[in-house]
């Protein structure tokens, strides 16, 4: 029979010395400049308070390294941010770290039921708003939502179009539709209808509609079409 060497007691001792070294070495290696947050990238912000939030969350991860992030740190800087609703985290050893923002940004109201209930710009109906800085435009519908989402293809395309609208603008809308003839339609309260089109593009149309309603030539218009954001129109009717 094969016996199992006995460890000396000398033996174990070297081992246990070894493991406290590298234990200390890890705990200060976590704290250590050397691996200090440098750059930090926010993404997922597109509601009102995009500078505040991201500016927060960059002090505070810059107080961190990429071996030692506080998620519960994090939570607390963005706190005061109803429409932040969850973090994630990855980090770019040895300084860089990507903060994810998942956000119930509202955008939207639609008639559910007997009541009106507000739409965040991933589609989701929330139970409870966070504050908007005015009124929100409409998604009509022709039957109530059945569940937390949007139940047609008009609808969400609709939505998809106000989720990439500058924010700023979001106020101004009155309602968004789909129509067989010029795709998404974006009525503005007190002005003209833009033509979007199809989903395709939209940051590139929201630009064009931006410049076109920027420009005083287009006052007094009844539609601007971006549906080719690269041949943007006004037009009288």
């Amino acid at each position: 029979m094969n016996r199992i060497p006995r460890i000396s007691r000398r033996t174990i001792a070297v081992i246990a010395a070894l493991a406290a070294v590298l234990a200390g070495g890890w705990l200060w290696l976590r704290t250590s400049s050397l691996v200090r947050i440098q750059h930090v990238r926010v993404t997922g912000l597109s509601g009102p308070d995009v500078p505040q939030i991201r500016r927060a969350l960059v002090d505070t991860a810059e107080q961190m390294t990429t071996l030692d992030v506080s998620m519960s740190k994090l939570d607390a800087a963005v706190a005061r941010y109803p429409v932040v609703h969850a973090l994630r985290v990855s980090t770019e050893f040895p300084h860089g770290a990507v903060i994810h923002v998942i956000e119930h940004v509202p955008v939207a109201t639609v008639q559910a039921g007997d009541r009106t209930v507000v739409v965040d710009s991933g589609g989701e109906l929330l139970a409870s708003s966070p504050p908007t800085v005015g009124p929100l435009p409409t998604i009509p519908l022709r039957v109530a939502p059945d569940g937390l989402h949007l139940p047609t293809v008009g609808a969400r395309a609709a939505l998809s179009a106000l989720a990439a609208a500058p924010y700023t603008l979001i106020t101004h809308i009155a309602n968004a539709t789909q129509t067989a003839d010029h795709g998404v339609v974006i009525q503005l309260r007190n002005g003209p209808q833009i033509y979007l089109g199809s989903t395709a593009e939209l940051t590139a149309k929201w630009e064009a509609a931006v410049a076109v309603l920027d420009d005083s030539s287009s006052a007094g218009a009844a539609y601007i079409d971006v549906s080719d954001p690269a041949r943007a129109a006004a037009g009288a009717g």
